[in-house]
């Protein structure tokens, strides 16, 4: 079963004048970030410690006099470095994002740190997605291609309209409920699959969705029991001419499944923003040097799969949500108001 994205964040503030110049590490900061944290913490009575490298053994004195953090996504958090934090004395960590899948969050309970997320504006993902399927339908990518060298003859392949499809949505909290409100604006037929139904949306069992469903789009927490969630089973249960939609999580999707169902035509395509094996590769500049990931690579020569670098989340709204909502969880931490 599936679920939706997990959405524990507190959302009121402690009184800034009771944890005054509260002292509070930051880990894995892009500039961006750390902009806003410097403009955003005094508000809060907060003393920021930046850092844009990840959180390790080798930086945990950033948060020595720290009972709280804050942690990026982008790099796993280790056992070691959680260790490592919990005899720094912190107690509490923030990690900016909604998924929990980069830190081991039994192992952090064991060793005296309580692990929390984020919410941000699902609609930063959920306009992505809708994005993401409209090119898909319209094969954007093959059309691009063509323009830049200057051919611009119509495709043989026509594209299609959302209102003649079926959309199926695995996971319906937040995002995957955001997703929903936009494609009812397009009049397609929608499908949705929860072990928590929280929406108004006809529910089916998952191998119902994906035999009905035109686009498959993903918007699950990546868990044990998700990992692998489109396995080789289940893509061979797709619909054929179907579509996969991925702004969730890169290890929800077999890729080594995935690829000969869109090398055979039997798949119309996907749209991938998340890829198992992204870490070191998305977010760096690699212009200049081979792809090591051969999944990826063989998945970009494919004119029917867009890949973008895990960037559906990254908005000006949505970050500033994520900045603000991980001090607060801190100021609610410090405060004593944890919710369970």
């Amino acid at each position: 079963m599936t679920h939706s994205e997990p959405a524990r964040t507190a959302l009121a503030p402690a009184s800034p004048s009771a944890v005054a110049a509260m002292g509070m590490a930051i880990y894995g900061c892009g500039p961006d970030e750390a902009a806003l944290f410097r403009e955003l913490a005094p508000r809060f009575g907060v003393r920021p410690a930046i850092t844009a490298a990840a959180a390790s053994e080798a930086n945990v004195d950033l948060a020595f006099g720290s009972r709280c953090v804050s942690v990026g996504h982008k790099t796993r958090i280790t056992d070691a470095t959680l260790l490592a934090l919990s005899r720094a004395g912190v107690e509490y960590v923030s990690t900016r994002s909604i998924g929990y899948d980069h830190i081991d969050v039994d192992y952090a309970a064991s060793v005296g740190i309580v692990v929390e997320n984020v919410a941000y504006s699902p609609d930063s993902v959920a306009d992505y997605s809708l994005m993401l399927m409209l090119m898909a339908v319209r094969h954007a990518k093959a059309m691009i291609r063509r323009a830049d060298v200057h051919d611009y003859r119509l495709n043989e392949v026509r594209g299609r309209e959302l209102r003649d499809l079926t959309i199926g949505v695995i996971g319906t909290g937040r995002i995957g409920a955001a997703v929903i409100d936009r494609l009812r604006g397009f009049g397609c037929r929608i499908l949705a699959h929860d072990s928590r139904p929280m929406t108004s949306a006809v529910y089916v069992p998952l191998d119902e969705l994906l035999r009905q469903s035109d686009i498959v789009t993903l918007h699950t927490p990546l868990t044990a029991e998700t990992h692998h969630l489109l396995n080789r089973r289940r893509i061979e249960r797709l619909k054929r001419g179907a579509f996969v939609i991925n702004t969730g999580r890169g290890a929800l999707i077999d890729t080594e499944a995935l690829l000969p169902a869109l090398t055979s035509g039997r798949l119309g395509g996907a749209a991938l923003d998340v890829l198992e094996g992204e870490e070191g590769i998305f977010y760096a500049d690699c212009s200049d040097r081979a792809i090591e990931s051969t999944s990826l690579a063989r998945l970009q020569e494919l004119p029917n799969v867009l890949i973008s670098p895990h960037t559906a989340f990254y908005t000006d709204h949505a970050l500033s949500d994520t900045v603000e909502n991980s001090i607060i969880n801190c100021l609610t931490f410090e405060s004593g108001d944890q919710r369970g």
